[in-house]
């Protein structure tokens, strides 16, 4: 399994390159997994370090086997400040991710509450009543398997909002679920998929939010990782 790695680091907030398998946040239920939280605490002395009221800094969480950025604040005012930013949907995010099907129109936006389903608790849905959740996506290539003519969209995708599994939800919703998901995609699904990508294809690409100190727009990007780039080479443009 892959370490996480540093994008960015200065006074403030340090920008987290988390790989697939790590889970987010410290919880008793998880110690014999590795934990960006744990790691962050282990590796790196500031302010923030063993606050576990502040959960060591860390400013938001990603799925288990979804990779990409995470931001990790070194102070409670920084903390504080970039909260506030996701409440106030200042901070952007996006993601990339492979469905199934062709995707069309090649842009649009899925508009949909989320719950949990009531009837399965470790799961959420597309639920009236349930928060609001917007995603916007767009095409960014079409791919076909060449034996079985079976048709996959790449897609990037910039939630509005941050509903636990929001993208994946969305994704099955418009009938086009996330490759490798084994909780929306149906498992026969998801058991085939796994054959040639071996986990969920979801990545948080990119984020943008005001820094926290100088109140400058900032960016950071994280690459499409290796057993993605593999997996999407398997398939045919």
């Amino acid at each position: 399994m892959l370490d996480p790695t540093i994008i960015f680091e200065d006074e403030s907030f340090f920008v987290v390159d988390k790989p697939t398998g790590w889970i987010s946040n410290d919880a008793s239920t998880t110690t014999t997994q590795p934990v960006i939280q744990t790691w962050v605490r282990e590796n790196f002395d500031y302010p923030l370090k063993g606050d576990k009221e502040y959960r060591d800094g860390l400013v938001h969480r990603l799925d288990k086997e979804t990779s990409g950025i995470l931001l990790v604040a070194k102070t409670k005012q920084v903390f504080e400040a970039l909260q506030g930013q996701f409440k106030e949907r200042v901070v952007k995010k996006t993601y990339v991710a492979l469905v199934h099907g062709k995707v069309e129109p090649q842009e649009g936006v899925v508009d949909q509450p989320v719950g949990r389903l009531p009837w399965r608790k470790d799961r959420f849905g597309v639920l009236p009543g349930g928060r609001d959740a917007v995603t916007n996506y767009k095409v960014v290539s079409n791919h076909t398997d060449k034996i079985t003519n079976e048709q996959y969209s790449l897609l990037e995708l910039t939630p509005k909002t941050g509903r636990t599994h929001q993208i994946r939800i969305h994704a099955k919703h418009i009938g086009h679920p996330l490759v490798s998901d084994t909780f929306y995609a149906g498992r026969k699904t998801a058991r085939k998929d796994r054959m040639w990508c071996p986990r969920l294809f979801l990545h948080a690409q990119g984020i943008s939010f005001v820094h926290p100190t100088s109140g400058e727009s900032v960016f950071f990007k994280s690459k499409l990782p290796f057993d993605l780039k593999t997996s999407l080479q398997k398939r045919e443009k």
